[in-house]
C-alpha cells in the first residue's frame, strides 16, 4: 500500500499539513511579539493573534501570515493607541498604589493583597477581552461582554489566570522563550472562549 501524499501547501501558508496548529501557534506568537514592540500596541497584537486562531481552530485551517496583518490593521492605528495607553495607565496606577501600600502605611498588607487580587481580576478581564470576536470594533463594548462572561464562567477565568501564571513561570525559567509565549497564550485564552460558546455558534 502506497503512503498518502504529502499535502500540497497553500499560497502564503506559514508551514505544512503536518504540527500545523501548533506551528501556526508560535508563529503568531512571534508575530504579536514583533507587532508588541512598541509596547502601546501590546494589547491589539494579542487581540489580533487571538483573532486568527479562533479563525484557525473554527474553520479547520492553517493560518496565513496576512491573514494575522490584515487584522492587526483592522482596529486602526487610534484604538490600538488608546487600548495600549489604557492599559499601561492601569498598569502604572496598580503598581503605584502597590508601592505605597508597601511603604509602611497602616494597613499596608490587606491593601497589598486587594490591590493584587484586583489587579489579577483586571488582567484576567482584558485578556477575555482580546479574545472577543467583535474586539475590533471597540474595547468598551467587549470588556462589557468580558465581564458578563466572566461572571457565568468562573472557571474560565480560573483557566486563563492559570494559563498567565504558567507563561509568567516559563518567562522566568527561560527568558529566551518571551518571543514565543504570546502565541500559547493566545491559544489558551482563545481555547476558554470556544469552550463557552454553544455548540451551534462554533
Amino acid at each position: 500500500m502506497s503512503s498518502p501524499v504529502p499535502g500540497r501547501r497553500e499560497p502564503g501558508e506559514l508551514f505544512g499539513p503536518r504540527f500545523t496548529l501548533f506551528a501556526d501557534m508560535l508563529a503568531i506568537g512571534m508575530a504579536a511579539a514583533v507587532a508588541s514592540l512598541p509596547l502601546i500596541t501590546a494589547p491589539t497584537a494579542l487581540a489580533a493573534a487571538c483573532s486568527v486562531l479562533r479563525r484557525a481552530v473554527r474553520e479547520d485551517r492553517p493560518v496565513i501570515l496576512g491573514e494575522y496583518v490584515a487584522e492587526f490593521r483592522a482596529h486602526g492605528p487610534r484604538r490600538s493607541v488608546l487600548a495600549g495607553v489604557t492599559a499601561f495607565a492601569a498598569l502604572t496606577l496598580v503598581a503605584l498604589d502597590l508601592a505605597l501600600a508597601r511603604a509602611g502605611l497602616p494597613g499596608a498588607g490587606p491593601m497589598s493583597w486587594a490591590l493584587t487580587g484586583l489587579a489579577a481580576a483586571g488582567l484576567v478581564l482584558a485578556l477575555r477581552a482580546a479574545a472577543d470576536p467583535e474586539v475590533a470594533h471597540g474595547w468598551i463594548p467587549a470588556l462589557t461582554r468580558a465581564a458578563t462572561r466572566s461572571v457565568t464562567d468562573p472557571v474560565g477565568c480560573a483557566l486563563i489566570a492559570a494559563a498567565v501564571g504558567l507563561c509568567v513561570a516559563f518567562l522566568w525559567m527561560l527568558p529566551l522563550l518571551a518571543p514565543l509565549l504570546p502565541g500559547p497564550l493566545a491559544f489558551a485564552i482563545t481555547a476558554v472562549e470556544l469552550r463557552a460558546e454553544p455548540a451551534h455558534n462554533r
